[in-house]
């Protein structure tokens, strides 16, 4: 059986993640900075999966969450760096350094963390495969989401790097970049007149915003044997909107 950690595994993409990993066999880590949420999300796919808390921006927490899991289950196979938290709602002249810190602590030091503490393990095994969650605002300008698309540009640069050291111990590592998917937290935002979903959807070329479980779907073919010969990459599952060039009007003229 094969054993993944999933980060920011309650809900969202990380919880759709985990469900299409425990369906295809795999023994599930889901770890949330919400234990009791993790826990129960664990509990509802069967006894040979975990839920934990754990913070990814803290070392300490990682390298013991990490390490008990090797030493409980032998080994990994996979790692999911999903974990995330939201950017400031305000112009770059409005931001505090401490928000920007934070941001980029939980992105992309998590990611990091979380990858250096998984990977001697399968680096001694010969074998390990790891994704990390870019988005769309790593690769085209969002005004006012400078922490955020600076964590995710900068995940980007980690995958590279991390694909060419690991690549001759078996070891691949790949991103997914995700367009606008419709979560919970998007649906809130919506409510709350944060977010304007229609026109969000009208701008993808797709004319919708994702599902989780299609981001899933994504990473967790990355993560399988049909990805053996791809590390190093982003896949963008963005509906094409970074495929886009010109004026949505275009979008309806086919």
């Amino acid at each position: 059986m094969k054993r993944a950690i999933v980060t920011g595994a309650a809900d969202g993409i990380g919880w759709a993640t985990a469900q299409r990993l425990a369906s295809k066999g795999w023994r599930v880590a889901l770890l949330d900075l919400d234990g009791s949420a993790a826990q129960g999300r664990a509990e509802s796919l069967g006894p040979s999966h975990v839920g934990w808390g754990c913070d990814v921006s803290d070392e300490q927490q990682v390298v013991h969450t990490v390490g008990t899991l090797v030493r409980d289950w032998g080994g990994l196979d996979a790692l999911v760096n999903n974990a995330g938290i939201g950017e400031q709602p305000l112009p770059t002249l409005q931001q505090d350094v401490a928000g920007f810190d934070r941001v980029l602590s939980v992105h992309l030091r998590g990611s990091f963390l979380c990858s250096r503490a998984v990977a001697p393990s399968m680096l001694a095994q010969g074998r390990g495969a790891i994704v990390h969650l870019s988005s769309i605002a790593g690769w085209a300008g969002i005004p006012g989401r400078n922490a955020y698309s600076a964590a995710k540009a900068g995940l980007v640069g980690m995958t590279r790097a991390q694909a060419c050291e690991w690549a001759r111990g078996g070891v691949r590592v790949n991103a997914v970049a995700p367009g606008y998917v419709h979560t919970a937290l998007v649906d809130k935002l919506g409510r709350e007149g944060a977010l304007d979903i229609s026109a969000l959807a009208r701008r993808t070329p797709l004319g919708r915003l994702a599902e989780p479980g299609e981001i899933a779907a994504a990473i967790v073919f990355l993560l399988s044997d049909e990805a053996s010969f791809i590390t190093g990459t982003c896949l963008q599952a963005d509906g094409g909107w970074l495929a886009l060039g010109a004026p949505e009007a275009v979008l309806d003229t086919h």
